[in-house]
């Protein structure tokens, strides 16, 4: 999918756990170099490293906290409850004819009581409305509804003849921000849930979803799990069996997902600091989202900024401001699996979290925002958006110490060992919270690919990931607000 998003714009922030280590390795390294500039680069090492052990015992924690409530027999009451509130499942589609049938009857098939699913056309250029009218009996209806946010113009409204819950909106093409306003002028229900059409949600993950907001009347948000579909067995619009990809580069990301959900958005419930819901997978009170005037169109970052302007809001009028991750609820999404879709992916993650930090640079170290101000901004300010570049510098550093042979061999490898000793035991926690908590992966087969991607993940594809999300604040800096094209080759293929 294309401008209808994963991530969607799936937020880099959280994915790279390593950002510092090369630099550390580097800089310190020169013998010659500044004393300055050494306590310097100690201190970065030292900082981000201390933040990844609180998260990752702040997630430990939540975890805990959270398989108690899930499992107990008031989380199974509220799991059963008649009372649950009405969803409205919005997902936009853009030139999404590989997947798009599957994906969406695996939405319809979902256990959830008062279900609404709105599928937004985003002026597709293939056949995706050919196969949505054929598969699903559409017919067109008046297409009357109440325009509270700005959208591009809505060409014609369909219902489903043998699928009562749905409904298909054909719209011209204005991004995946524009889709999401369109169906939300068009949704019914207390809460919405924003997805991509790619996305194969697990069938009782809505109900896990919605039960944070029968908890707490006050909050604004929740995400969910994303995980990697590739490699995985798909029947029928169904993960039925869950195996880690033997393609590397599809194998990274596996272990990058595993640790960006269960190990930094999970802490940071912990933190009260959680800035971002995933585009593939998140739910939202509908009113706090009409009241702050929708997705917004000017940045390639919509999700994220919209979980910031929410809180931001709830903060300055004195309002709600809660934002949570649920762990259990999971959706499966197709990665890319070239390095070139990959690139251009990170390229625009990175230039969305540019764009919202900007945006909301009042909030930084401001105590008026609490734990999103003094905590959760200052951090993804240096330690995810200001990474690439000091990583760059450290490595451009080693390079020239090994140009003027000013370097201490014994040194680089002593701290080389401690960073990526650091760095492993970081990702090994995080699959240990998979393993403990959910056992997806339930041969060893597929557990020791995730040890071997983990590993290897530092030679080669975390110095990519670098120079992607270098070029995507590069493009910032020059005002790009461009997406790139998404190719997707479906999730009915067998496993790799």
């Amino acid at each position: 999918m294309e401008a209808t998003g994963v991530p969607a714009w799936q937020p880099v922030a959280g994915l790279d756990w390593h950002a510092g280590g090369l630099l550390a390795t580097a800089t310190a390294a020169m013998k010659e170099a500044p004393a300055l500039a050494l306590v310097l680069t100690l201190t970065y090492f030292l900082a981000i490293n201390a933040f990844y052990l609180v998260l990752l015992v702040m997630a430990a924690l939540e975890m805990a906290a959270q398989r108690l409530r899930a499992e107990g027999r008031a989380g199974r009451r509220l799991l059963s409850s008649p009372v649950a509130p009405s969803i409205s499942l919005i997902a936009p589609a853009y030139n999404e004819e590989v997947t798009v049938e599957e994906s969406l009857r695996s939405l319809l098939a979902l256990n959830y009581p008062n279900l609404e699913v709105i599928l937004v056309n985003d002026g597709s250029r293939d056949r995706t409305m050919d196969v949505l009218t054929e598969r699903f009996d559409l017919v067109p209806v008046h297409p009357i509804f109440r325009r509270v946010v700005e959208s591009k113009p809505v060409r014609g409204i369909y219902r489903s003849k043998t699928f009562a819950p749905l409904v298909v909106v054909d719209k011209e093409n204005g991004g995946k921000a524009d889709a999401l306003n369109a169906g939300l002028n068009l949704a019914s229900s207390h809460l919405v849930c924003a997805i991509d059409a790619d996305t194969l949600i697990e069938l009782d993950s809505l109900l896990r979803m919605a039960r944070p907001f029968i908890e707490s009347p006050d909050l604004l948000a929740a995400g969910g799990t994303i995980r990697v579909a590739n490699g995985c067995m798909v029947r029928h619009g169904r993960v039925v069996e869950a195996h880690v990809s033997r393609r590397p580069l599809e194998g990274f990301q596996t272990v990058e997902y595993l640790r960006a959900f269960l190990f930094g958005r999970l802490g940071w419930n912990r933190l009260g600091g959680n800035l971002v819901i995933s585009g593939a997978f998140g739910l939202f009170r509908r009113d706090a989202v009409l009241a702050c005037g929708g997705y917004q169109h000017d940045t390639v970052g919509e999700d994220m900024e919209l979980v910031l302007r929410l809180r931001a809001r709830g903060y300055e009028s004195g309002g709600p401001s809660r934002v949570d991750f649920v762990p259990d609820p999971v959706a499966w999404t197709e990665v890319p699996e070239t390095t070139r879709v990959l690139g251009r992916q990170r390229d625009r993650w990175h230039r969305g979290l540019a764009d919202v930090m900007w945006r909301y640079r009042r909030a930084c170290l401001n105590p008026r925002y609490r734990a999103m101000g003094l905590v959760a901004i200052p951090y993804f300010l240096f330690f995810e958006l200001l990474a690439p570049p000091i990583e760059a510098v450290g490595l451009v550093g080693l390079a020239i110490g090994i140009a003027t042979r000013s370097i201490d061999w014994s040194f680089v490898a002593l701290f080389f060992a401690v960073a990526y000793g650091l760095g492993m035991i970081l990702t090994v926690g995080g699959l240990l919270l998979e393993e403990f908590a959910f056992h997806r992966y339930s041969t060893w087969q597929d557990r020791g690919l995730l040890l071997l991607w983990a590993a290897l993940e530092d030679f080669g594809y975390h110095q990519l990931t670098v120079w992607w999300r270098l070029k995507g604040l590069w493009k910032f800096l020059r005002g790009r607000r461009d997406w790139g094209a998404m190719e997707r080759r479906g999730l009915g293929r067998p496993a790799a």
